[in-house]
């Protein structure tokens, strides 16, 4: 492979071998979904505030349960995903359960050739950037979707964490190379024992890569927060599951960051009204000026 699209497309086919793997997982629990189970994590409705009646664009929502959970809590929502076998297994189980929720197929750089709507709330979680080569350019496309007064939330794997093998040994760069890690099969996340056939390719951005990228696409950073724990085990023989759904070390002295969350919001611009002198919003939209008699 040469070029980011090629990389992307064997994304995109390692994506839909895994999804089947995915629905059918007990990291997943699909069964409990259906009967009503919430997947959203109480940190990030916390993070996040009511949803009630907004607009909400879910980008890299793979299958689709996150994006139902959000519509269940009162959203208006919409699912983006690059696998085609993830927005087929979205669409069927929101036939399934009755929702509204709308799934669009397509990488996140050519979304805005098909979707041209924004969104109160532009959301992401969850193991999403390193499917990313360009962080300047998928900014920008986040950026898009905010609609002034609105705001970006993420969630994702710290990159402290990512450069360290699963003894805690640096094994990887922390600053960002052109060309993709990649990563042969071996099983998944969701299942280790499963059988995968498909390589994947994977970026690494620091933590100035992110947030500047977003500042450079004229996004507030409202906060930026950082845990010690994380929604999977990066560490399998040196972490557990706690009660709280969240995997933690298993040695309490050992204490690292292993994800982050922040919100970034689309400033209101004002521009001056002359006849009072008042400073009305501006939306992105004008009347044409009226010709004078």
């Amino acid at each position: 492979m040469t070029n980011q699209d090629d990389y992307i497309s064997g994304n995109r086919d390692y994506w839909n071998e895994v999804t089947s793997i995915h629905e059918k997982s007990r990291f997943y629990d699909v069964g409990s979904f259906k009967k009503g189970k919430p997947t959203i994590m109480p940190l990030e409705i916390k993070e996040i505030g009511k949803v009630k009646e907004k607009t909400l664009l879910h980008l890299q929502c793979h299958f689709g349960i996150d994006t139902i959970s959000w519509e269940r809590m009162g959203a208006q929502a919409i699912g983006v995903d690059l696998s085609d076998k993830s927005i087929e297994t979205a669409r069927r189980l929101a036939k399934e359960l009755n929702s509204n929720v709308q799934f669009i197929c397509s990488d996140i750089y050519k979304l805005p050739t098909v979707l041209n709507n924004q969104f109160d709330i532009v959301y992401s979680t969850g193991g999403v950037l390193c499917w990313l080569p360009d962080l300047d350019k998928w900014a920008k496309v986040v950026s898009s979707f905010v609609r002034p007064g609105g705001f970006f939330y993420l969630r994702d794997d710290h990159p402290f964490a990512v450069i360290l093998d699963e003894n805690l040994n640096i094994n990887g760069d922390y600053f960002h190379q052109d060309r993709p890690i990649v990563e042969p099969p071996s099983g998944s996340y969701a299942d280790p024992n499963a059988t995968v056939t498909k390589c994947n390719y994977e970026w690494h951005h620091s933590l100035s890569d992110i947030i500047d990228s977003l500042i450079r696409a004229n996004l507030k950073i409202d906060f930026f927060h950082e845990f010690p724990f994380l929604g999977w085990a990066r560490f399998p023989q040196l972490m557990k599951l706690n009660n709280d759904g969240w995997y933690r070390f298993k040695e309490e002295k050992i204490n690292m960051p292993l994800m982050f969350s922040l919100k970034a919001t689309k400033q209101l611009t004002f521009i001056p009204c002359r006849s009072k002198r008042l400073l009305i919003p501006y939306t992105g939209t004008m009347s044409r000026k009226r010709k004078r008699k």
